[in-house]
């Protein structure tokens, strides 16, 4: 067997940051730290800052008065922050740089009297923080045909935003055909989708042609990760999403295959190399290390943990 470890992969400097903000939360103002929601979209992540003392929570009601409570990578929408406030909350706001850019430019839409249309998936977190900021003004958006289907009334205005982790491909046949239908609508300067999202799914693209699998770390509701996912089997490679090695199935494979490893935004690496333990254990899999992209993005911590040493 031969693995191909795909590069970039894992942890993009939005969860870096989040997971970094949280960690230092603890250690300044100690336990119980709630969040808001998972602090990112993993199962081995959460499980261990919930053993470190981190209570996670859908509801602020479940919040004690005056408690320390931090704010997901995924972002919020305006009235959780202020029943945050009206519970006298310390918030720690971690959101993601990249999700903060569509929320602004959500608000700037809805103050130029614009309709705007959000390319996502509907109960995702980052959606509905986004819908939040402007709900009479925003169309979520899931698929071309969903497009066809809007009622929208003639001369509006028009402006779309897309969730930071869709498919490229996916997003860009949205978006093909709201331009086709609706010619004046106005975009950001920049696109949404974030870099991360971006090079994880050109990596897969790139190297799915040389491989028999594919298996990508990452969580079931990890959208990013399941898009990964979704992209190998559209090149015609079958994949497999999986938290880690225990969910690997001998099965899969017969021992003489080339493997494709990647994983998602989200995914910490300690369950990458696991996987790797595993496959060089049962199959003798030598690695081949291929890097597609550098990244060196990195995003300031909030201002509530920035002076606390880790």
């Amino acid at each position: 067997m031969k693995i191909i470890l795909a590069a970039p992969r894992g942890f993009c400097a939005g969860v870096n940051m989040a997971i970094e903000s949280l960690d230092l939360a603890i250690k300044a103002f100690g336990t119980p730290i709630y969040v808001y929601h998972e602090i990112v979209h993993n199962k081995y992540v959460v499980e261990m800052f919930r053993a470190k003392g981190a209570v996670f929570v859908d509801r602020l009601e479940d919040v004690p008065e005056g408690s320390h409570l931090l704010f997901s990578a995924h972002g919020v929408s305006p009235e959780i922050r202020r029943i945050a406030k009206r519970r006298r909350l310390a918030a720690i706001d971690a959101t993601c740089p990249l999700v903060t850019k569509v929320h602004l430019e959500a608000i700037r839409y809805a103050k130029e009297g614009r309709t705007i249309l959000l390319i996502g998936h509907e109960g995702h977190d980052e959606v509905v923080g986004t819908m939040g900021e402007a709900p009479e003004a925003i169309r979520l958006v899931e698929s071309p045909d969903q497009v066809d289907q809007l009622d929208v009334p003639a001369g509006a205005k028009l402006a779309y935003l897309t969730q930071t982790t869709l498919s490229v491909d996916d997003a860009n046949r949205i978006i093909a055909r709201i331009r086709r239908r609706f010619p004046d609508v106005v975009s950001p300067p920049k696109e949404d989708i974030c870099y991360a999202t971006q090079n994880r799914q050109e990596a897969v693209s790139v190297l799915s042609g040389e491989v028999d699998c594919v298996l990508v770390l990452g969580s079931q509701n990890s959208s990013n990760s399941q898009r990964l996912k979704e992209l190998a089997n559209e090149c015609g490679v079958s994949a497999h999403l999986i938290d880690g090695a225990s969910d690997i199935d001998d099965k899969w494979f017969t021992g003489s295959e080339t493997v494709l490893i990647t994983a998602g935004a989200s995914a910490p690496e300690s369950v990458v190399q696991e996987c790797v333990e595993l496959l060089k254990d049962r199959f003798d899999a030598a690695v081949e290390m291929r890097t597609i992209r550098e990244e060196e993005v990195h995003f300031q911590l909030p201002p509530e943990v920035r002076g606390v040493e880790a």
